[in-house]
């Protein structure tokens, strides 16, 4: 009775999360939102990014009704998957758009309050920022947990299914949050960048005026793509990430042997994570005149204040509800190490406050060209550092959650370490959603015409924000890679559950042969199934799902960069054409006509969007259907893999560029306007889709992918070619 009692503590974190997050909101409502035409401006901004969300969802609608009666068909006309299913992907997809509409509807208020703020301090403006971002991180994780503590609750308390079977269902319920993230991510990417890239290249490359100038037919678009790329995408992605790690590890737990307790422990982490999100972000502040060091300071006290007392909270519960495998805290305790530790290596790859930024700024001394080979270098050299940590992070939780022994508890103790990296999802959220807010300021500044200072200050808050977003890319590439190694040990569970639902049916044998012995499936480990699948290195099916697997990263990411560079072409001529066409433009005479731009982007997000997605779900139920599960298995870690390692090249590589651009504009490699600024400002528009749109997009592909495939399972088992 006493752990049903502290089950609790999960749903009642996350409705502290939604007050807070609610509290944060109305506070920041309260904020002056400057003179006239910054509310004009902002007006327009707000406009935009609503009528674009609108139509991606009316668009995304079709998507999901043609899926769930897909997925209606999989489980009462075939009956190879629950019943539930089918309710529970609409669901997990409608609290993904939510979360992500919440924050793109928050940073769109908060920008111009924060550009106001700026008038008075930097203190002022980052508080304004923070706690601004900090609606979106608390409304993501509160939306989550709720959602999956509610689902649980039913399941078990309600329809009194046996707890294997809860969690087994439950683990298909992320595939909607997943795909509507893929969309949102991937559709927000192309049109902020398309925007962004359009801006630079006519507005600040061409015309040779400053970025965000009122002048730019673009500007407008480019400050809409910041809210429904680097907020309303980026809320959906982490969203999933999010439930997927939860979900994961709550199947692992019970699979692993610890019934009720190891179902609840990654809920219970993430009820205690918000809790001490909240705390931390109460204890970032500055004072007036600070450097990007102290900016940095004052965002990472919220931070490791936030793990330390996450370190003393895990103590406490495992020591109540796992006593008796005390390595689950310290797998806890090193996801949450490495999660800092990929956040900090991203900081020293991407900040301009180190070398390898300040030297890709000096090689644009020499041009683009060289400017360009060296942020390629830098990111390909900063994937050295994640990848070990994360092979550490694995290998660590592995051994000490006692995998050598009871292989099901030691990746049970990985999937916990990926619950434990995003357990403090609150605060590491709020500095990625609040670097799009400075950034949005600062447009908003510009676009005022505000006094010189302000802009100054909401640039000092966007080029921290280059960065904290960087680290949050960095937090979500890191747990993806080991949500996804969860999700493929989960998949096997979910094969054998599939296969117990068939025993049921009268449709499948109650035993299987391994070697020369008869097991029955229900008493078969997760070794004995992939044995009996054949899933080793030996197997063709499972080189070629590797190879498939790897490739589908690469091809993902080109079609995605070509999205942005042929949406990027149509908005470079519209911007000329203006130039052109509508006289006194440049000499501020006359307004540019910035709906054509926002139409353009629009238009363009929504047709390049749909190939590259449906591709993520279409490849892993055909591959699942001619190569079976040994294909799915070397598919699955194929673009595991690959996906994480190309993912982080290419979020610090334009996180880089962006940086060394900044570093140009404050003066110390040549200022605004010399020929070293012009070249970064290439090499920040090819960095734009890599850390935007292709990079962030990865981590959604590669458990996209487990996630369709768990939930196919059923469909591979029984009519799978080979």
């Amino acid at each position: 009775m006493e752990n049903h009692f502290l089950f609790l503590m999960a749903p009642l974190g996350a409705v502290a999360a939604l007050l807070f997050a609610f509290i944060f909101f109305r506070n920041m409502k309260k904020e002056d939102p400057g003179n006239e035409r910054m509310q004009t401006i902002a007006g327009y901004v707000k406009e935009g990014a609503q009528a674009y969300l609108r139509q991606q969802y009316r668009v995304v609608a079709l998507f999901f009704l043609a899926a769930f009666l897909f997925f209606l068909l999989l489980a009462f006309v075939v009956k190879v998957q629950s019943p539930w299913v089918p309710f529970a992907f609409v669901s997990g997809g409608f609290f993904s758009a939510l979360a992500g509409y919440i924050g793109m509807k928050t940073a769109t208020m908060a920008s111009v309050r924060t550009a106001q703020a700026a008038r008075t301090s930097l203190n002022k403006a980052l508080q304004v920022a923070f706690r601004s971002g900090s609606v979106m991180g608390l409304t993501v994780v509160g939306l989550a947990l709720i959602y999956i503590t509610g689902w649980f609750s039913f399941l078990y308390y309600v329809i009194r299914l046996p707890l294997a079977q809860v969690t087994s269902v439950m683990l298909s319920f992320g595939i909607g949050a997943s795909a509507q993230a893929l969309f949102a991510r991937v559709g927000g990417g192309i049109y902020t960048k398309a925007a962004d890239v359009g801006a630079d290249l006519v507005g600040k490359f061409e015309a040779g005026i400053p970025e965000d100038d009122p002048r730019n037919p673009a500007a407008i678009a480019d400050n809409v793509g910041d809210n429904v790329g680097d907020v309303a995408g980026m809320g959906a992605d982490l969203y999933e990430s999010y439930s997927g790690s939860i979900l994961a590890a709550a199947a692992l737990g019970v699979a692993s042997g610890f019934a009720f307790r190891g179902a609840i422990l990654p809920m219970l982490i993430a009820g205690g994570g918000i809790l001490l999100s909240i705390i931390g972000i109460f204890l970032i502040r500055v004072k007036e005149g600070a450097d990007q060091n102290q900016l940095l300071r004052a965002i990472n006290r919220g931070i490791y204040a936030s793990a330390l007392l996450m370190v003393i909270f895990s103590f406490l519960l495992v020591k109540a509800l796992v006593p008796q495998n005390f390595g689950f805290f310290w797998a806890i305790v090193i996801g949450l190490g490495v999660g800092i530790v990929i956040g900090k290596a991203t900081e020293y790859f991407t900040s301009c406050a180190y070398n390898p930024t300040k030297r890709i700024a000096g090689h644009a001394e020499t041009g683009a060209a060289t400017e360009i080979i060296s942020g390629i270098g830098v990111g390909m050299i900063s994937t050295v550092i994640p990848v070990l940590a994360i092979g550490f992070c694995i290998l660590l939780s592995y051994l000490l959650s006692g995998g050598l022994g009871f292989p099901a508890q030691g990746l049970y103790g990985v999937a916990l370490a990926s619950v434990g990296m995003l357990s403090t999802l609150g605060i590491t959220m709020a500095t990625d959603a609040y670097g799009p807010i400075a950034d949005n300021a600062g447009g908003n500044a510009e676009m005022s015409r505000l006094p010189h200072e302000v802009r100054e200050r909401t640039d000092a808050l966007d080029s921290l924000g280059n960065t904290t977003a960087a680290t949050g890319k960095g937090y979500a590439i890191g747990s993806a890679a080991l949500t996804a190694l969860a999700l493929i040990a989960a998949y096997v569970e979910e094969i054998r559950a599939v296969w117990i639902h068939l025993i049921e049916s009268g449709r499948f044998a109650e035993t299987i042969m391994i070697y020369d012995k008869v097991i029955a499936v229900k008493d078969a480990t997760m070794a004995d199934l992939m044995i009996f699948y054949q899933v080793t290195l030996s197997n063709p099916m499972v080189i070629i799902g590797l190879f498939i697997g790897a490739m589908l990263c690469f091809a993902f990411s080109g079609l995605t960069m070509n999205a942005v560079g042929r949406s990027a072409g149509k908005m470079v001529d519209e911007v000329r054409r203006q130039f052109l066409e509508i006289t006194g433009i440049m000499e501020g005479k006359a307004e540019p006509d910035y709906a054509s731009c926002v139409l353009i982007s629009t238009k363009a997000a929504q047709q390049e969007m749909m190939l590259p997605s449906l591709l993520a779900i279409i490849v892993p139920v055909g591959v699942g259907l001619v190569l079976g599960v040994a294909g799915v298995m070397g598919l699955l870690v194929g673009a595991l893999t690959t996906g994480f390692v190309l993912a982080v090249f290419m979020a610090n590589s334009g996180g880089a560029w962006d940086n060394a651009k900044k570093f140009i504009e404050t003066g110390a490699g040549g200022g605004k306007g010399s020929a070293a600024h012009k070249a970064s400002i290439i090499g920040d528009t090819v960095g734009d889709p890599f850390k935007d749109t292709s990079g962030p997009s990865l981590n959604i592909l590669i458990k996209l992918m487990s996630m369709i495939s768990l939930v196919v399972a059923g469909l591979v088992v029984v009519y799978h070619i080979f």
